[in-house]
């Protein structure tokens, strides 16, 4: 499964759309006023299905995850040197970047990928493509990038 995650260009708070590979739009993500990043998830229909909360006054980067409204688990940032890397505790995947975090790969804990995070470098907006290895990953994988790209965004200003 192949999906576009792009950031829309003009919006006061985080909006993104998410496409399939046929141009389809699978998810909308809408960012509401927070003390940090809250982004709520919204399937093709404009249902809420999922929410991403960064926790604030952390160390480290946290994100806490909603299915509809039940708490499924947390998105860690790790401590590393030079390559980043996040833990999603609630089916134990390890996140990896690149040097640059603009590459990452998931892998459950027996080794197997889950899936990968490119960013497209030459684009107004944040966009990434996401190849995931299972449809029923597809929400997980969403909720990775938008925990990676919100926290790349607050270390940035």
């Amino acid at each position: 499964m192949k999906l576009l995650f792009k950031q829309r260009l003009f919006s006061w708070f985080d909006s993104y759309d998410i496409y399939d590979e046929y141009g389809n739009v699978i998810y909308t993500v809408k960012g509401e006023l927070s003390w940090g990043h809250k982004l709520c998830i919204y399937d093709n229909q404009g249902l809420h299905i999922g929410t991403i909360k960064e926790e604030v006054l952390t160390l480290l980067p946290r994100f806490k995850m909603y299915i509809n409204d039940q708490y499924i688990g947390q998105i860690k940032k790790e401590f590393t040197l030079f390559k980043p890397s996040f833990i999603l505790d609630c089916n134990n995947w390890q996140i990896t970047g690149d040097f640059l975090e603009w590459n990452y790969e998931i892998i459950d804990d027996n080794g197997v990928i889950i899936g990968d995070i490119n960013k497209e470098i030459f684009n107004l907006t944040d966009t990434y493509s996401l190849n995931i290895n299972s449809p029923q990953n597809a929400l997980y994988v969403l909720m990775i990038v938008l925990a990676i790209d919100a926290q790349k965004c607050s270390n940035n200003g």
